[in-house]
């Protein structure tokens, strides 16, 4: 649902794409209980070039399978103290990067954390949905695609 006054609706899981990191679309749940999105990562080793921080890491984009990784570079732009839904607090690295969901690209912060534990790899959290989008928490995959293809 769009139109000039209204948001489109995502439903608490979508397919997302995040070019500049992986050329697989990521199951994503949509989360706005979670202030920041948040991705899977590991093997998170922050290391400088040219006098900038960045960080390199793996991420395992496709739920229930650790055998496809795809390493990733990217800008540190900020290191925070989050808390999971647990109230265990962690320090992550942030980044930014463009984010597709369905014809719209944009930037969103995503902290860089292990969530092999957790079905989904990635969080879009409600800073990337402000203004862009609205969820209907019965719905799932609004913007296309099933729960196995996008």
């Amino acid at each position: 649902m769009t139109g000039p006054d209204k948001l489109t609706t995502l439903g608490w899981r979508e397919w997302v794409l995040l070019p500049q990191l992986a050329d697989l679309p990521i199951k994503a749940k949509v989360d706005t209980g979670a202030k920041t999105s948040a991705l899977h990562a590991f093997y998170i080793e922050p290391y400088r070039k040219d006098g900038e921080l960045l960080v390199k890491f793996l991420i395992h984009p496709l739920q229930n399978d650790t055998s496809t990784e795809i390493e990733c570079h990217a800008p540190v732009i900020d290191q925070r103290m989050v808390s999971d839904s647990g109230g265990h607090k962690e320090q992550r690295f942030v980044i930014e990067t463009a984010v597709v969901i369905q014809e719209q690209s944009f930037p969103i912060e995503l902290t860089l954390t292990d969530r092999d534990s957790m079905l989904f790899r990635m969080l879009l959290g409600r800073s990337a949905l402000k203004g862009r989008f609205s969820v209907d928490s019965a719905s799932s995959f609004l913007a296309g695609g099933n729960s196995k293809t996008p």
